[in-house]
């Protein structure tokens, strides 16, 4: 006998969902026939209206492979004035957005909403005053399966969720997911973190530190709507290829404004056509190039040496030098920026007049001052000795004049190190400079030096451990009025001036007072995978916390000598490719073309880091180089020995080759001709 679908949990979960989708239809369009015609006082004000309404639509976009709900919590009492917001028998349906009927009562709780919390941080010691904790198993968009706890009944023993694993597990083809039906409660805490604070995340391969510092993004906005959105949010990562991988999560939980670039991004002042040798990049991102460039800008401020005399009519005023010093030196002493100073001086001198006429009995006002300040006089005073400085300029002379460059770096810099960053051969300008991507943020430094650099709201940095103080300033003063996320992993730093620690990084950064969490627990990369990589840990970063996997599913790994070299390879991506899944064969750079060249005569398609893989084309060609971050289910790792040695140095190349060794989420294939890392044994 058929059980009736009124009595079915499965059909009645189907049902809500159904109704949920239709109300956000509902919602959509509501959103799309607003008539702003009659609301909006001028072009302007409408245009802007105009502008969230259309963002308010996209906001609402029912994506049908996506699912609407992913849970559901029972709450056992109603609402106290000390506990959440549940009602007794009442029940919420968490969703990646919130959803309401024609009455206005919810139907699909935003994950981000206080009552959602407990749907991750719920559990048998502290069930949160929830009776039940449903998941739901998804095809595509529909409901086919559902898991309880009842966290309230003492009989019911502690499982790990079949559910949470399978979607943890869950095949990746596309570009990066959320992972809003999979936060674990520590993430959830970092999620969770208020605005005013910032926080450093320390997390090995597979941890969620990416999808984390991602949801904390989303979660402000929800928290923070109105203050973020006037002061703004940026998330920087190490690449295009991988912006390009996580720039759908955002979208996915309705966030469409967040900004996405690089560092190189941000201190665009110049164009970068050179590349700088690792000794030179070294010492271009010391963080004492901060005082050099300070030097060398202020350098540029004379002494003052004639008076200033303003004409005004039949009298003639006179500022003398001893004042025109004072002014000049209180105008140091406030250490504000060299451009504001400049701006500032006409007016000091303008007042200095002011006062004399004053005391001559006249009674000048703030026109008398602005027009004084024009005084030609005046203006021949302030080029004099306080010039404007071209903050590219300002950096071309420093690696062009080794006089300039001696007289500012005087015991900061060894002369080695002054050496070391001098062109061998000066450009003529600006324009014909070939400016590396270490000069672009020298150039960064000077601009704020002379102009201060606008501050957001909050900045997500990632993978940060790749980069230089110098770079980390550069971040750190778009974000001196708001606060930052920093996500990285020690193990992991690739650069030969890599960070040797948080707590220097956050000083450089500029936020001391930063809290550093830890994330150990592996949710993506296979037991025997970490395992096999964490061998090289006590080589790359002595003391780190190896990461201890939590994957029921142990994953799949092979080591595999190569007779046939090149084909062998080629034999292992058709292999992994007849398993469902994303596959990326990693190599390191050098190697790269011949590769491509023997994947296309095997008839096999593969695409570059950043391009979407496709139900036809599951196979990525990685250069080492640009594997961080980046995750596939297979991974088949050409040469290790060669990885290690594309790079400058042993320590670096072993640490490239930890971060390639971890992108697999289900499987991982070594092959290699040579003998593999001693420190591999």
């Amino acid at each position: 006998m058929s059980t009736p679908v009124h009595d079915d949990p499965l059909s009645r979960e189907r049902s809500h969902l159904a109704a949920s989708r239709s109300a956000l239809r509902a919602m959509r369009i509501d959103a799309e026939s607003l008539d702003i015609s009659d609301v909006t006082a001028n072009w302007v004000n409408a245009a802007v209206l105009e502008r969230q309404i259309e963002d308010r639509v996209k906001a609402l976009a029912d994506l049908s492979d996506t699912p609407l709900f992913f849970g559901r919590l029972d709450y056992l009492h109603a609402p106290g004035a000390d506990q959440a917001e549940g009602a007794e028998g009442e029940r919420f349906y968490i969703g990646r957005r919130h959803v309401h009927d024609a009455d206005g009562d919810p139907m699909v709780i935003d994950w981000r909403a206080p009552v959602s919390q407990p749907f991750y941080q719920a559990s048998k010691k502290d069930p949160k005053d929830v009776e039940l904790r449903r998941r739901f198993g998804y095809t595509g968009g529909d409901i086919t399966a559902y898991e309880d706890e009842r966290l309230s009944d003492p009989a019911e023993t502690a499982a790990t969720s079949s559910l949470l694993q399978r979607e943890i597990e869950r095949p990746r083809v596309g570009p990066m997911r959320d992972i809003v039906a999979t936060i674990q409660p520590e993430q959830d805490e970092i999620v969770r973190a208020g605005l005013s604070g910032s926080v450093c995340v320390q997390g090995g391969p597979g941890t969620g530190k990416t999808a984390v510092g991602l949801h904390r993004v989303a979660y402000l906005l929800y928290a923070h709507r109105e203050r973020l959105a006037r002061t703004g949010t940026l998330v920087i990562g190490p690449n295009r290829s991988f912006l390009h991988y996580i720039e759908q999560v955002l979208p996915a939980l309705g966030e469409l404004a967040v900004r996405q670039a690089t560092v190189d991004d941000l201190v665009a002042h110049v164009e970068v056509r050179g590349t700088d040798e690792a000794a030179t990049a070294v010492v271009k991102g010391d963080a004492r190039m901060a005082e050099v460039l300070r030097r060398a800008l202020y350098s540029h401020v004379a002494a003052v040496t004639e008076p200033v005399v303003v004409v005004r009519g039949s009298r003639r005023w006179r500022v003398p030098v001893y004042e025109l010093q004072d002014l000049v030196q209180e105008l140091l002493d406030r250490d504000i920026r060299y451009g504001a100073a400049r701006e500032a001086l006409p007016q000091r001198i303008a007042h200095a007049v002011l006062v004399q006429m004053e005391r001559a009995g006249e009674a000048p006002d703030d026109r008398v001052q602005n027009t004084v300040a024009r005084n030609a006089a005046v203006k021949a005073c302030v080029k004099e000795v306080w010039p404007a400085v071209d903050p590219a300029r300002l950096v071309l002379r420093l690696l062009s004049d080794a006089e300039f460059l001696a007289a500012h770096a005087d015991g900061l810099l060894t002369a080695e190190e002054q050496k070391a960053v001098l062109w061998t051969k000066p450009a003529r300008s600006v324009r014909t400079a070939k400016w590396s991507a270490a000069d672009a943020v020298l150039i960064d430094e000077a601009t704020d030096l002379v102009e201060r650099t606008h501050s957001l709201g909050h900045v997500v940095l990632d993978e940060a451990q790749d980069l230089s103080p110098m770079q980390y300033r550069a971040v750190g003063r778009r974000c001196t009025t708001g606060s930052a996320t920093v996500l990285g992993d020690l193990a992991q730093g690739t650069t030969p001036w890599a960070t040797r620690s948080w707590r220097e990084a956050l000083s450089h950064l500029g936020k001391d007072a930063a809290v550093v969490e830890e994330l150990t627990a592996g949710f993506r990369v296979p037991t025997d995978v970490i395992a096999y990589a964490s061998r090289l840990l006590p080589h790359i970063a002595p003391g780190l916390t190896p990461v201890a996997s939590i994957r029921e599913n142990p994953g799949f790994f092979e080591i595999r000598a190569s007779r046939d070299g090149t084909a062998d390879v080629v034999a292992a991506c058709r292999e992994l490719l007849e398993r469902e899944g994303s596959t990326g064969l990693i190599a390191a750079d050098a190697r790269v073309p011949e590769l491509a060249e023997a994947l296309t005569a095997a008839g096999i398609g593969h695409l570059s880091p950043g391009e979407e893989t496709t139900a036809e084309t599951r196979l990525t060609l990685v250069p080492a180089s640009l594997a961080k971050g980046l995750e596939y289910d297979y991974v088949v790792l050409d040469e290790p020995r060669a990885v290690v040695d594309g790079e400058p140095d042993e320590r670096t190349g072993l640490r490239r080759l930890y971060v390639c060794l971890t992108r697999a989420v289900s499987g991982l294939v070594v092959t290699h001709a040579t003998a593999l890392p001693e420190q591999l044994a």
